[in-house]
């Protein structure tokens, strides 16, 4: 069983019940990255020196040179939510695939922060409007219909990227294409690779020794 969790005591509780693995969501993941805000670069070796089970980081990372740092820090392997939205083979709209392609890492939305139930979204005219609702002293039956389920499926399936909610990470401002997964994996392993070597080369030549 594999469990999100968006801090170091969620972890140890999951681990503590049971479960094989979690996956550490950092503050800059799509959906819900709880409410303690702490980005990747800390959750993730703050997870593994905390746990014994295996941690996939997950949250601004969609390529290798993402994944060769999840790895340096501690984690045994990525999730790549936002990443594989955007593939030929993902069962949503060309027009969203799109939008992530042309979106920069400041393009999305925290809504539901005032209910400390935050959740990552893209921005568009209908999150800034609950964003404005709420921090108004909106409550949630303000915005309900808002962020309804149905609207945001006519996002994926219809492509009306202004129909309702729909979650991204703020990763997309390093997504800029719509390749194939067979394509994209051995990609991300390659540049992983290369990076992690390149940089262990670096460090180890004469000229950076002390």
């Amino acid at each position: 069983m594999l469990h999100k969790c968006t801090s170091v005591r969620h972890a140890l509780k999951a681990e503590a019940v049971g479960v094989d693995a979690v996956s550490i969501d950092g503050f800059e993941c799509a959906g819900h990255p709880g409410e303690d805000d702490i980005p990747n670069l800390v959750l993730v070796p703050a997870t593994t020196a905390a746990l014994t089970i295996p941690v996939i980081a997950s949250g601004g990372i969609a390529d290798g040179r993402g994944l060769a740092a999840a790895l340096m820090l501690g984690a045994q392997g990525a999730n790549m939510g936002s990443r594989f939205m955007c593939t030929v083979e993902s069962p949503i709209h060309h027009n969203v695939k799109e939008a992530i392609v042309a979106a920069t890492e400041r393009d999305t939305d925290l809504i539901f922060r005032p209910l400390r139930n935050t959740s990552r979204v893209a921005r568009n005219s209908v999150s800034t409007s609950v964003v404005d609702i709420l921090d108004q002293g909106g409550q949630f039956p303000d915005v309900r219909d808002l962020v309804a389920g149905s609207r945001g499926r006519l996002v994926y399936e219809e492509g009306n990227l202004d129909a309702g909610i729909w979650t991204v990470g703020m990763v997309q401002g390093l997504i800029h294409d719509i390749p194939h997964v067979a394509d994209l994996v051995p990609r991300i392993i390659a540049e992983a690779e290369q990076r992690i070597t390149t940089a262990a080369t670096s460090l180890l030549s004469p000229s950076n020794a002390l």
